[in-house]
């Protein structure tokens, strides 16, 4: 009877564990539901992250009209108006040279002058065998002269006379092979003297006093070489896109690199009228007049075309646009519901960075920057702001 007291005291006790208990499960039960919500929650975002990033984000551009003209830009080579090696015609040594590189020349000045002893003895030589062939000749004329005469007595046979008479025929032609040989050494005499064939400028000398000269047009043999550098050619090799756009008459501008600020303008007087079958490419010359000698032959020179353009009724998309599929040149174009739609396009002319478009596309179209090569019509995508219209709308760049 001793512990009733005690007995509201253990129920009091009991009540208060259960509802710490029960505030634990509830608790319990809180935290689980707040963490099945969160796992579903970071799942759905997830899931929406990994959609949105499944999205590919893309940059546009419209094409745009060609323009009024084209300006093409090639590499042109500046050449002499005319340029010719000086080779020696006999041999011998040289005596003397008269021109050094760099010296203006009339046509037939004196360059250098060659000592041919060689040639010399055979001119005497030559000389001397005209004069036998002449006295054999001589001798010959008179005793068919003679013979004729007696023929006509009766004296001799004619057997005799016809004998005569081809004697006196072979020694003129033994008189006429002398005096041609005399004639050819007097020429190889007269080309002791190297001269300038046309009014110029000496730009090479290849020899010198005491060496040795080798009659004949071989590698390394030219004494001298002499251009004419009044008016300047400039060659240059035009695509076969632009070949038709060149035509005689047409005017050019050149840069060179020895004078950057300076422009020159040159003509266009005559084309190869055919393609070079390895290059496909129409060679084209121009002429520059360069009285004041200020552009120098040799030159590496590029050639300014203003070409009369047709293409501005064409379209022009840069090249990174372009998918290259097994069936042709594609572009990957944008709907306004931001779906990729491909389209085939025939191409025109290359200008590096561009490319002309004929065919399959018109200046709507909203183009897609460096698609990548998995893109397929119907594709959803999402257009990369532009940043202006991004510090425009944030406020901030």
């Amino acid at each position: 009877m001793a512990d009733l007291p005690n007995a509201p005291h253990s129920a009091l006790s009991d009540a208060r564990v259960r509802r710490y208990a029960l505030i634990g499960v509830a608790v319990a039960l809180v935290l689980a539901v707040w963490g099945i919500v969160s796992r579903i929650s970071a799942r759905n975002a997830l899931e929406r992250e990994a959609a949105a990033a499944a999205v590919p984000t893309i940059a546009t551009v419209n094409p745009k009209l060609g323009p009024g003209s084209d300006m093409l830009v090639l590499p042109g080579s500046v050449q002499a108006f005319y340029e010719a090696p000086i080779y020696a015609r006999t041999s011998g040594y040289l005596r003397i040279w008269h021109t050094d590189i760099g010296t203006a020349v009339k046509k037939g000045q004196l360059l250098a002058e060659i000592d041919t002893p060689e040639v010399d003895q055979q001119l005497r030589q030559a000389e001397a065998d005209l004069a036998t062939a002449d006295a054999n000749y001589e001798l010959a004329r008179t005793t068919d002269e003679r013979w004729r005469g007696l023929l006509a007595t009766e004296s001799v046979s004619q057997q005799d006379a016809d004998q005569r008479a081809g004697d006196a025929a072979a020694k003129a032609a033994a008189r006429q092979s002398a005096a041609a040989n005399l004639a050819r050494l007097k020429d190889l005499e007269s080309f002791k003297r190297v001269v300038a064939p046309f009014d110029g400028v000496v730009t090479e000398r290849n020899t010198d006093v005491g060496a040795l000269i080798n009659a004949g047009q071989t590698a390394g043999s030219a004494l001298f070489r002499v251009a004419d550098t009044h008016r300047l050619r400039i060659y240059v090799s035009v695509p076969q896109a632009y070949a038709a756009a060149v035509q005689a008459g047409q005017k050019a501008t050149l840069e060179l690199a020895d004078r950057p600020t300076a422009r020159y303008e040159a003509i266009v007087v005559s084309t190869a009228h055919a393609l070079d079958a390895t290059s496909r490419t129409l060679q084209v010359e121009l002429q520059i007049d360069n009285a004041q000698g200020e552009l120098l032959p040799g030159s590496y020179a590029q050639v300014h075309f203003t070409l009369a353009a047709d293409s501005a009724s064409t379209l022009r998309i840069p090249v990174n646009t372009v998918l290259f599929r097994a069936k042709g040149l594609e572009v990957a174009t944008l709907d306004p519901e931001h779906r990729v739609h491909l389209k085939s396009i025939m191409q025109g002319r290359d200008f590096g960075t561009e490319i002309e478009v004929l065919t399959g596309i018109s200046a709507a179209d909203t183009l897609i920057v460096n698609p990548p090569d998995s893109i397929a019509d119907g594709t959803a995508v999402r257009v990369a702001q532009p940043p202006a219209a991004a510090v425009a709308a944030g406020g901030h760049p």
